[in-house]
């Protein structure tokens, strides 16, 4: 543990903010999320195929993490440093590299030892294709001729053939044949997509498959048939993972939507940054694989077990309730429901209207914007959209309102890394039905999450808004926790307007009336409110800040919150993620504890509480403390003003957070995270649990205003 006696600094006044030993490496602590999510994958007491479903989002997120975190580091690994913790992006790569081996392993322990034994005891089992019986084989056999075959397409590398190009997190088949004078060589074989990955086997009954074997293994039992004549001498499966942090050089653009097509386009072809391969895979074979994709033998990782874990998410689909978590219905308000007797816009008039995701419906805020499209006295609808999907009814809505004759205008982030694609074809879409679409701003990224309704009621003109900290996208908000905030406050509207301004025309405005917007305001308006909580403690002797957000990374708001607790602020960080602070040291962080949890849901919802001696105030937002939300994104932290709407948000929802004893894992000073056994805290809350809880009593008793 990092003690006073070890710190560069013996009080807040001198604190040198650059001192590596008072931050956490960013790279690192992400890695500690995976390793938090994998604890879910080992955790029994989660049913079995949410485990495997664990297996698969901590696959994903390496994915991600090799994509665009070691991407970004070996464009820079000749730099002395980078970022906090004072490594050089050498000495940082190295790390990484034992930590994912390590975590790997762990990975594929927790598949191989506890879950597929467990699986087989429930009457389902992940099968090789070797311990299969000849009719078994036979009826896979018939699969593959029927189906497989004719999607397959081998690419031979030869003197008269290049080295394929090997797309981004493809699954292949490396191959060696032999023709009959002896001579061997070299194939490539996509494993297709595009098919299911675990293939059933069909069962002699006729009856519902319980056994699946990996598709790589049917196609390399079968590869004879892809190379007649010649001999199949070995077959290894092998993964690449591209670089995807590509940088858009948008000053230089007259074309936006241009540029960033041309940038996704390019980002095919960029550079491998790592390869996955069959632990049995032979030297010569590895050898021509690393040369032809220009590796270091350190980008190379032997696995035992399938590649691409992130295919385990195909297990999802098996009807085995039994096997998942209880179904949850979220819950709709009965004033917001669709047969409600007044519409949403009477109900907002009546007060302001909060939505705490998914445990409450995300269809009001669907509706909301469904209503404004057919409601013959709203004349503008304005929306901020990041990430949608692909089947979006918020734009299906907004296409509506354009046939009825809205004015509708739409911010949508061309720059939303893994969406740009979708994000471009809605672009085009929404533009050919005349809605007026921006693309984003140069050098910005907009990611607040904002839509205004613009009705004339009588002699008024009343703005509607709805703010919140998640996207516009009705399957993620089922998946998520997130907040909404529904209200029509004068000042609220006024400043909604004045950022759509500021998104689709020009404006130099430097300053909102309630709303923290970056990256003009909302740095400012964050430590300003941290610094009045420092003086109020000062005076009473006592302060409390509530911080739940994604990550913690910007070092001036870090050094903030060490002054905070110096001044004898009670601290408490709720982080998800990454988190460079180190709590615990004492006189410098003893009164900041840092917890994040881990469960059924993925928490994505910004709050920020101030005790403010009495005077609580909550702001919840899409931002959170990195420097890139609070100096290069278009974010809004917006105020939470009902006093009711204050009470439920800290003890309704912030306090269940900090009681959790199921979710919750705690950090400590060095940076690691503990969570006592499941066994040990059977009788702690569980925060997802208690939420769906309450939303489910709403239903046989409604008393309160949202």
């Amino acid at each position: 543990m990092l003690t006073a006696d070890d710190s560069p600094a013996a009080s807040a006044e001198v604190l040198d903010i650059d001192d590596p030993r008072f931050f956490l490496n960013r790279e690192l602590s992400l890695l500690a999320f995976q390793d938090r999510v994998l604890g879910e994958a080992k955790e029994n007491s989660n049913p079995l195929l949410e485990r495997l479903n664990f297996l698969s989002i901590f696959g994903s997120n390496l994915d991600e993490f090799f994509m665009v975190r070691v991407a970004g580091l070996k464009q820079k690994a000749g730099m002395p440093e980078v970022g906090l913790g004072g490594m050089s992006g050498v000495e940082l790569l190295e790390q990484i590299r034992l930590e994912i081996v390590r975590l790997t392993n762990v990975a594929y322990g927790c598949l191989r030892e506890s879950i597929q034994p467990e699986m087989e005891r429930a009457g389902i089992a992940l099968v090789d294709y070797a311990d299969l019986d000849e009719g078994e084989r036979a009826r896979l056999n018939d699969y593959f001729y029927r189906t497989v075959f004719m999607v397959l397409a081998p690419l031979a590398f030869d003197p008269g053939r290049p080295f394929p190009h090997i797309s981004n997190l493809s699954l292949n088949l490396a191959v060696v044949v032999e023709d009959a004078k002896g001579e061997e060589r070299f194939a490539r074989v996509k494993i297709p997509d595009t098919l299911p990955q675990l293939v059933p086997v069909p069962p002699r009954d006729g009856g519902r498959p319980a056994r699946f074997v990996w598709l790589e293994q049917l196609i390399v039992a079968n590869l004879q048939a892809l190379f007649p004549g010649l001999r199949v001498k070995e077959a290894h499966p092998f993964h690449v993972t591209r670089d995807a942090e590509t940088s858009i050089q948008e000053l230089e653009s007259d074309d936006l939507l241009e540029t960033i097509e041309e940038a996704v386009w390019r980002r095919r072809f960029r550079s491998v940054v790592r390869l996955q391969v069959d632990a049995r895979i032979s030297t010569d074979i590895l050898h021509l694989l690393t040369k032809e994709l220009e590796l270091d033998e350190k980008d190379v990782y032997l696995i035992q077990g399938p590649l691409a874990l992130k295919r385990l998410r195909e297990m999802n689909s098996l009807d085995r309730p039994d096997l998942k978590y209880k179904p949850f219905l979220p819950y709709t308000p009965v004033g917001l429901q669709p047969n409600a007797k007044e519409d949403i816009f009477w109900q907002i008039r009546n007060g302001d209207i909060l939505l705490h995701h998914p445990f409450d419906s995300f269809q009001p805020v669907v509706e909301f914007i469904r209503q404004a499209a057919h409601d013959p006295d709203v004349l503008a609808i304005k929306i901020t959209l990041y990430r949608v999907g692909r089947k979006s009814p918020i734009v299906r809505a907004l296409l509506e309102a354009i046939e009825e004759g809205k004015q509708v205008s739409v911010l949508l982030e061309l720059k939303a890394r893994f969406d740009e694609e979708s994000n471009i074809e809605w672009a085009k879409a929404l533009e050919r039905e005349g809605v007026h679409v921006i693309y984003g701003l140069v050098g910005l990224k907009v990611h607040c999450k904002i839509a205004l309704v613009v009705r004339r009621e009588g002699e008024i003109m009343r703005r509607y808004v709805h703010m919140g900290t998640g996207n516009y996208n009705p399957l993620t908000a089922r998946m998520y926790t997130d907040m909404s905030l529904f209200t029509c406050d004068e000042r609220i509207g006024a400043d909604a307007t004045d950022l759509f301004n500021y998104l689709t025309g020009y404006s130099a405005k430097m300053d909102f009336r309630k709303l923290l917007v970056a990256p003009v305001s909302l740095r400012r308006g964050l430590e300003a409110l941290i610094v009045r909580e420092i003086e109020v403690a000062r005076k009473v002797g006592t302060g409390h800040l509530i911080f739940k957000m994604n990550a913690l990374e910007d070092p001036e708001m870090i050094r903030l919150l060490y002054r905070a607790s110096q001044a004898g602020v009670r601290v408490d960080l709720l982080v998800r993620g990454l988190c460079c602070l180190r709590p615990g040291i004492p006189g410098i962080s003893d009164r900041i504890q840092v917890s994040s949890a881990v469960g059924r849901f993925l928490e994505h919802s910004r709050i920020y509480y101030f005790s403010n001696g009495g005077r609580e105030e909550i702001f919840l937002g899409s931002a959170d403390l990195m420097p890139r939300n609070l100096n290069r994104r278009v974010e809004i932290v917006f105020p939470v003003e009902s006093p009711s709407l204050v009470r439920r948000i800290r003890h309704e929802i912030l306090d269940v957070y900090l009681t959790d004893a199921v979710n919750t894992y705690q950090m400590g000073s060095e940076g690691a995270y503990h969570r006592a056994p499941r066994s040990e805290t059977s009788g702690g809350v569980d925060a997802h649990e208690r939420f769906m809880n309450l939303r489910s009593a709403s239903r046989l008793h409604w008393n309160e205003r949202f």
